[in-house]
């Protein structure tokens, strides 16, 4: 089993920044890819930024310029800074773990609000 924590969810006004956190334990070997994922009240869950194992970052349209992605090893923790954000950044992130085998692992959430 993989456990995921997130952390670093919070309110903040908007262009303000905030650094989410997803610590990855348990069975972590033969880890494809981590990511974050947000979903809006109402809305379905979409990808916002992954990051495969040898480091190659992708990004959302939403994210490219403001959000990065970035993992430490040593840790086995992946972050998401979120800058300039906005109001409809407003959501719940998830962590999300990919193995290169079987289904993949999901963090509990963190909320993020953005005020106007």
């Amino acid at each position: 089993q993989v456990q995921l924590v997130e952390l670093g969810g919070g309110l903040v006004q908007a262009g303000g920044s905030l650094r989410l956190s997803c610590a990855a334990s348990g069975s972590i070997f033969s880890t494809k890819a981590m990511a974050w994922y947000r979903q809006a009240p109402g809305k379905q869950r979409e990808l916002v930024a992954s990051i495969a194992s040898g480091g190659t970052a992708t990004y959302a349209d939403s994210a490219k310029g403001r959000f990065t992605i970035s993992r430490d090893n040593a840790k086995n923790t992946v972050y998401l800074q979120l800058d300039s954000l906005k109001p409809e950044d407003t959501a719940v992130y998830y962590c999300r773990l990919d193995k290169w085998v079987g289904p993949p692992f999901w963090g509990q959430g963190t909320q993020v609000t953005v005020s106007s």
